[in-house]
C-alpha cells in the first residue's frame, strides 16, 4: 500500500534539509512507548511501511500503533546518460523530511517488552539511528 499525498499535480518542490533539530513532536501525545529518530534523514514511503508491518506482526494487531510521519516531499531523479537541461527530473520517491528528536512512531496498550521488541524489529527497516522512549508516570504538578 503506498502512502503518497492526495494531491501532486504539477508538484516537483525543491529538496528540504534534514539537518538539525525537531521543533515539534518531540514527546510522547497518543501512546505510552514512542521510536525517536538520533539523526536527521529522508524515510521514503516504503520504510515507513516495512517498519509498521513489522510492528504490528510481531504485536500480532493487538495494541495500537500511531504513525507521526508522513512523506510529503517528492524526490525526483534524472534517467542515466541524459544530457543536463530539459527540466526537472521525473518523480522517483516520496520522504518524509524527519530530524533529529523526532518522534516517528508511537505504541500504546501493549506491555513496555512487546513495545521494545516490536520498535527494535522496526529500527531494522530505518536507515537512521532510532530510541526507544517511553512516557514518565510520576509528573509533579507543583
Amino acid at each position: 500500500m503506498a502512502v503518497i499525498p492526495k494531491r501532486t499535480k504539477y508538484r516537483n518542490p525543491h529538496r528540504l534539509p534534514y539537518e538539525g533539530k525537531a521543533r515539534g513532536n518531540r514527546e510522547l501525545h497518543f501512546g505510552d512507548y514512542g521510536l525517536m529518530a538520533m539523526e536527521g534523514a529522508w524515510i521514503t514511503d516504503r520504510q515507513i511501511e516495512a517498519a509498521r508491518v513489522a510492528m504490528t506482526r510481531y504485536m500480532k494487531r493487538g495494541g495500537r500503533v500511531w504513525i507521526n510521519i508522513f512523506p510529503h516531499l517528492s524526490l525526483t531523479k534524472k534517467p542515466l546518460e541524459t544530457r543536463q537541461g530539459k527540466g526537472k527530473g521525473s518523480h522517483d520517491a516520496w520522504v518524509a523530511v524527519v530530524k533529529e528528536g523526532k518522534i516517528m512512531f508511537e505504541i500504546g496498550e501493549v506491555t513496555e517488552d512487546v513495545a521494545r521488541e516490536a520498535f527494535r524489529l522496526a529500527m531494522h527497516k530505518l536507515p537512521i539511528k532510532c530510541k526507544f522512549v517511553k512516557k514518565e508516570s510520576g509528573v509533579n504538578n507543583d
